[in-house]
């Protein structure tokens, strides 16, 4: 079974900056790649998602500070985060799929922590 492996979480000062990172475990085509970022207490929210072909798309909150991107491979995902509010604290999950065999793959999560 595949699976994503995030990294690049931490604990950051309002206003800096971090550079998270997801890798599949094993050797697949991805299609569709992006983030997701879970908040105790509220739903689980799209961060930023970016297509095989290189369209991206951001959630209103993170547009103009975060940007994602896919590594040379294209199986590989990153999300540079950029002027980090407090409001970006929460678990960061990475997610993509497969077109063929259909599939859906989903990280743990890496936990960011902006404090003040």
């Amino acid at each position: 079974q595949v699976q994503l492996v995030e990294s690049g979480g931490g604990l950051v000062q309002i206003g800096g900056s971090l550079r998270l990172s997801c890798v599949p475990s094993a050797s697949v085509n991805l299609n569709n790649m992006a983030w997701y970022r879970h908040t105790p207490g509220k739903d689980r929210e799209l961060v930023a998602r970016i297509t095989r072909g290189g369209t991206t798309t951001y959630a209103d909150s993170v547009k103009g500070r975060f940007t994602i991107s896919r590594g040379n491979a294209r199986n590989t995902v990153n999300l540079q985060m950029n002027s980090l509010s407090l409001e970006d604290t929460g678990l960061y999950i990475c997610n993509a799929d497969q077109i063929y065999p259909r599939q859906v793959y989903w990280g743990r999560g890496t936990q960011v922590t902006v404090s003040s």
